[in-house]
């Protein structure tokens, strides 16, 4: 929530189909797709991330937690592309979506009815620090080029090739793209969605594995992604990860598709704090009601201290929330939070 994500005043204005039970495609904007505000079923939409196998439990959990807070029978729906999820949220054949920030505020752009539910809190419970990491990340033997007076910096990244997420991922494009563009001081992002302009090459990874493992390969000398959900397949080794700098290693036991690159190291040049995305829910295909209990149950310590659901903060098990102190939760949240976001990708 995706993951997690606060873009901080520091920096500015950025501171401000369905098949087997997967989402092929969505189109229209009927809400009621799926019954309306008063259907006896709710489905749930998924980013490419949180879709993996290594998600599963905590998936369920998240159902599981649904049905009791509803009475409902809660309907999984993974997806391989952010946009899927985004369409599904907006069109209502999804009432409840689980998304970034960028998403959240994509999916309102098509719909006013999709607004934000809950978000992960900061460390004390509140929403000071409520943020995750967005990185631009080289090979650790190139690092050392991206230095200019002893100091990291992304100007030796025009006209390389990089790996983005999704171009409607916060942290894996709208995020380290402000940075980019700021930087060069260029009046918009339209040269970096495509090779030949501003990169000689863009591939995108379609989940933030997906990008990591693009800069593992060698397809690229840029990756962007983020810290959470990476953390099931690598562990910083060697600086911080709030800083520039930090070095991060695949872990010996990481699981597919990482499986090839155990022991290999990234180095991050750029990292920048990222809102938290919301769990988004299309008012218009579920009721107030139903919208009340989830919020209910889901900001209470049953929900907090499951461990299914809050994995602590770097630890390998992969949980769709982070238990990043004693007091982490889920907090309500209305769009007026997001106006950093808003303002960011200028919308």
């Amino acid at each position: 929530m995706k993951k997690g994500r606060f873009l901080t005043i520091c920096l500015g204005v950025m501171l401000m189909a369905l098949l087997g039970g997967t989402l092929a495609g969505c189109s229209g904007k009927s809400s009621s797709a799926n019954g309306g505000s008063d259907s006896k079923k709710i489905s749930i939409v998924f980013y490419p991330n949180e879709s993996a196998k290594d998600y599963l439990a905590s998936r369920n959990e998240l159902k599981a937690k649904l049905e009791k807070a509803t009475g409902k029978k809660v309907e999984i729906k993974t997806t391989t592309d952010y946009n899927v999820a985004i369409e599904a949220i907006a069109s209502g054949k999804a009432q409840l979506a689980f998304m970034g920030a960028d998403g959240y505020i994509k999916a309102r752009g098509l719909n006013k009815a999709v607004e934000p539910l809950l978000t992960e809190s900061g460390p004390d419970g509140t929403f000071k620090g409520a943020s995750y990491r967005s990185y631009l990340m080289v090979p650790e033997k190139e690092a050392d080029s991206y230095k200019k007076d002893g100091k990291f910096n992304i100007e030796g990244i025009k006209g390389k090739k990089i790996s983005f997420v999704s171009s409607s991922s916060t942290s894996g494009f709208a995020v380290p793209t402000y940075e980019i563009q700021k930087a060069f001081k260029l009046k918009n992002k339209d040269s970096f969605t495509e090779g030949g302009k501003f990169f000689s090459k863009v591939l995108y990874g379609n989940s933030h594995p997906g990008s990591a493992v693009n800069l593992l390969k060698g397809d690229v000398d840029v990756a962007a992604f983020d810290d959470i959900d990476l953390t099931p397949f690598m562990k910083v080794t060697s600086g911080d990860y709030g800083e520039a700098g930090a070095k991060f290693t695949v872990r010996d036991d990481a699981a597919a598709p990482f499986t090839d690159f155990h022991g290999k190291s990234v180095v991050s040049i750029s990292v920048l704090p990222v809102q938290n995305g919301p769990l988004a829910v299309n008012t218009k295909a579920l009721g107030e009601k139903d919208r009340k209990a989830i919020q209910d149950l889901f900001t209470s310590e049953e929900v907090s201290n499951d461990a299914k659901l809050f994995a602590k903060d770097g630890s390998k098990q992969a949980a769709l929330f982070h238990k990043k102190g004693p007091k982490s939760q889920l907090l309500k949240v209305d769009d007026n939070w997001y106006k950093p976001t808003h303002e960011l990708i200028g919308k």
